[in-house]
Parts: structure tokens; sequence; C-alpha cells
């Protein structure tokens, strides 16, 4: 039988995420992100009235998905899928039209203000192809950032999508992303938490 082609994803544990922003300042050193834009963030969510107040943390980034959009939307194939099913952009063919962002159900893209073309999360592709982790995960002091090859049965993030109950941001969207939560709040996921973001990162 045929060994299956690595397929990377990310498992975020929010049981263990202390909301230190390490994830977003190591990811805008590594990657020169400009200021006031960013690939990776955590979104902070109040949920309920005085006094029942909570407090939920949902760090947010490319979902690098099987079925991705941005990649059906974009019109010079600028946006591709590399060999281990991450979703890349090739800048020198962008023309920056956003139509991927418009595409992407989980605001991840930008444009570049100095570049001029659509940026997002690469899953540190570079650092990956030298076998490091990407700056996110191997900055998170709660150790809430998992990454990995998902089509091995051996790896961590597989055996933690296959031992616990994890969620997707919007799955009635199908777009089959590669990141996935344990202990979300199911409120937070879907479309109150889509209301509760609009226009904010």
């Amino acid at each position: 039988m045929a060994e299956k082609k690595k397929r990377y994803g990310m498992v975020i544990d929010l049981r263990k995420c202390v909301g230190c922003n390490a994830c977003t300042v190591s990811c805008k050193i590594e990657n020169q992100v400009p200021n006031g834009v960013y690939r990776t963030w955590v979104k902070e969510i109040e949920k309920g009235t005085y006094p029942e107040v909570t407090r939920h943390r949902l760090p947010r980034l490319c979902n690098h998905c099987d079925n991705a959009p941005c990649q059906a939307a974009c019109p010079v194939e600028a946006t591709y899928r590399a060999e281990d099913g991450s979703i890349l952009i090739d800048y020198d063919r962008c023309i920056g039209c956003k139509y991927c962002m418009a595409a992407c159900p989980f605001d991840a893209r930008f444009i570049n203000p100095i570049r001029k073309t659509a940026e997002k999360c690469t899953f540190c592709y570079h650092r990956v192809e030298e076998g490091l982790l990407p700056a996110c995960v191997s900055t998170c002091v709660g150790g809430a950032r998992v990454f990995g090859d998902i089509n091995d049965p051996q790896s961590l993030v597989s055996k933690l999508i296959g031992n616990n109950p994890v969620q997707v941001l919007k799955p009635e969207m199908n777009t089959k992303p590669m990141v996935f939560y344990i202990g979300a709040d199911q409120d937070i996921m879907g479309a109150r938490y889509n209301n509760l973001e609009k226009g904010e990162k």
C-alpha cells in the first residue's frame, strides 16, 4: 500500500492557552510582518452579562483548508497548495486584487502594506522545510500549539486529534480546515463568534 503523503496541521489546546501573545510576537519577528497586520493573533472574547461574565481566548491563523476557497478565488493562481498541503502565496504572481481575502471565511488574509500583495500564515513553511517548528509553536509558553503530520498516526498532533473531542471554525462552510481546537466554547466557534469579531482583529 502506498505511503500517505505528509499533511501538516495544527492543534490548539485552549485549556493551555494563557493569552500571552508570544505566538503573535514571534510570528511578526520571524516573518517580518509589518505593523498593523497579523498572520496570527489571539482573539479575546467576553461572554455573559455582569456579574456572570467569562473570558475566552481563541488563537487565530490561516486554516490551510483542504477545500480552500481562497485558492479557488485567485484569478492568477498566485495562491497554491504545497506538497504537504499547506496553502501558500506566490508573491511574484499576486496582483493584490483581494479576491482571496473576500473568499476566506476566517479573515486570515491581509494586504501587505509594503509589498502590496496578499499575505497570511504559511505554517512557517521555510522553517518546516528545514525541520523546525513554526515560530508560534516553538514559542508557545503553555504548550497550547502542536504542529505535525496529521497523516502520521504516531505524531503528537494526530494522537491529539484522535484522542480528544476537537472543533474547527465554521464547519458549516465545508472548507475542511487543518487547524483544530481542543476545549473550545461552541458559542465562539461559529456564527456568534463571527458577529463578535466582525471588523476586528
